[in-house]
């Protein structure tokens, strides 16, 4: 059997460290137009997801995150993944609400929350919404008790897309129902609004557990230097959401995770090169 994961917990809820990303399987590459057609190509089905899905979970790592909603198709593939391998996965949905203050407005919204529990665990409304809401004047996100309500009637553990860090803060400070963070967190600071030492700093005084994103700057650095900072600047409960575009990625990934969580190299096999035999090369 192969070595798992490292686990936390989200208001009981087990969840593996590693989450399973999913913009490299649903076609959000962050880098080209040409890149999420690539990707889009690739995983057109249900069927093209599985080889993926099949290696995070050898290893333990039965927790994802996406906005299943949007994919029907990845949602087939989780289920029939968890048929296939005698495993459950743990959906976490992102979905986006319409939280224009409306009874028509309302009513949309919980359709949505309601779609996303018949398969998810947990729902972490996605930021594009929550962002909306946000009164920095007062420090508060008003109306956001009505849509964590909405996730808990619902029978699903409420929690934010907090890609504006503020969020982290309010949340904590107002005592709103939510129980986990979304916060983008990398070692260039790609996609953050402050400085990385201030995510840092709200990440580890965060009252819940943070499931942080973004881990190689989409791409732009490697998985060594990317997946080695973040598994080293966040706390034990903490999380990190890692996409791959193929099970060899997804390997790759889950031993340079393990490697830096117990602080050794990790067993990977050498680059290619025209020449191999360069003692640069080891």
């Amino acid at each position: 059997m192969e070595k798992q994961f490292p686990r936390t917990q989200v208001e009981g809820i087990s969840l593996s460290r590693m989450l399973i990303g999913t913009n490299w399987l649903l076609g959000w590459s962050h880098t080209s137009v040409s890149a999420d057609e690539m990707i889009k190509a690739r995983y057109d089905s249900a069927q093209a997801f599985k080889p993926v899905l099949e290696a995070y979970l050898r290893h333990g790592v039965d927790s994802i995150m996406a906005p299943f909603g949007l994919s029907p198709e990845l949602t087939k593939a989780v289920k029939e993944t968890e048929q296939h391998m005698g495993r459950e996965i743990v959906m976490i949905d992102t979905p986006t609400l319409n939280v224009d203050d409306t009874p028509e407005a309302r009513r949309e919204a919980e359709r949505m929350v309601k779609a996303a529990s018949r398969g998810a665990k947990l729902c972490l409304l996605h930021h594009s919404c929550v962002e909306q809401l946000v009164n920095k004047n007062l420090g508060q996100i008003p109306r956001l008790d009505d849509y964590t309500k909405m996730v808990r009637d619902a029978g699903m553990v409420p929690g934010l897309s907090a890609h504006m860090p503020e969020l982290v803060v309010y949340s904590d400070k107002n005592g709103y129902d939510v129980q986990t963070y979304i916060q983008i967190f990398n070692c260039m600071g790609f996609l953050m609004q402050v400085e990385i030492e201030t995510v840092a700093s709200i990440i580890h005084n965060a009252k819940k557990p943070v499931m942080t994103i973004k881990s190689m700057a989409a791409g732009r650095c490697s998985p060594y230097v990317g997946l080695t900072f973040s598994w080293n600047a966040i706390r034990e409960k903490d999380m990190v959401t890692v996409g791959a575009f193929s099970a060899n990625e997804a390997e790759e990934d889950i031993e340079i995770s393990l490697a830096a969580i117990e602080r050794r190299f990790p067993n990977l096999e050498k680059r290619a090169s025209p020449v191999q035999n360069q003692a640069a090369f080891g």
